[in-house]
C-alpha cells in the first residue's frame, strides 16, 4: 500500500464501472495511511472532519479543496460549519470508493497540514 506522500503526489484518472471499486480490505488497508479518515457504510465513501480555529480558516481550506477538486476533476461532498468541514469522498461512477478517493483524501491532508494556524 502506498504511503500518504505517494498517494498525495498522484493524479486522478477517469474511472467507470464496478471493476474500479475498492473492496473492504483494500479500503481498510488504505485508511492506515490516511489519519482520521473513516469508511462510511460498508465502504461506500471515505469521511473526515477537519477542524479549524475560526470561520476564515475553515473557508480558506474549503476554497483550496475546491480548487484541488476542480484540477483533479474529482469532487467531494462537503458540510461546512464555523470551525469545521466534513469531507466525504466516493466515486459515483464505480459505486463506492476508488483510488481517486484515496488520492484526493491524501491531497486534502496536505492542504490541511499547510493551512495557517
Amino acid at each position: 500500500m502506498p504511503d500518504l506522500q505517494d498517494l498525495g503526489s498522484r493524479h486522478c484518472t477517469p474511472l467507470k464501472g464496478a471493476g474500479h471499486r475498492l473492496d473492504a480490505d483494500q479500503v481498510r488497508q488504505s485508511l492506515a495511511v490516511l489519519p482520521g479518515w473513516e469508511a462510511v457504510g460498508e465502504v461506500d465513501a471515505l469521511r473526515k472532519v477537519f477542524r479549524f480555529t475560526d470561520y476564515y480558516r475553515t473557508i480558506a481550506f474549503v476554497n483550496a479543496l475546491a480548487w484541488m477538486a476542480h484540477r483533479e476533476d474529482h469532487h467531494p461532498d462537503l458540510e461546512v460549519g464555523y470551525n469545521r468541514c466534513v469531507v466525504n469522498y466516493s466515486t459515483h461512477d464505480v459505486g463506492g470508493v476508488s483510488e481517486n478517493d484515496l488520492i484526493c483524501a491524501a491531497r486534502a491532508e496536505r492542504l490541511a497540514a499547510d493551512a495557517p494556524a
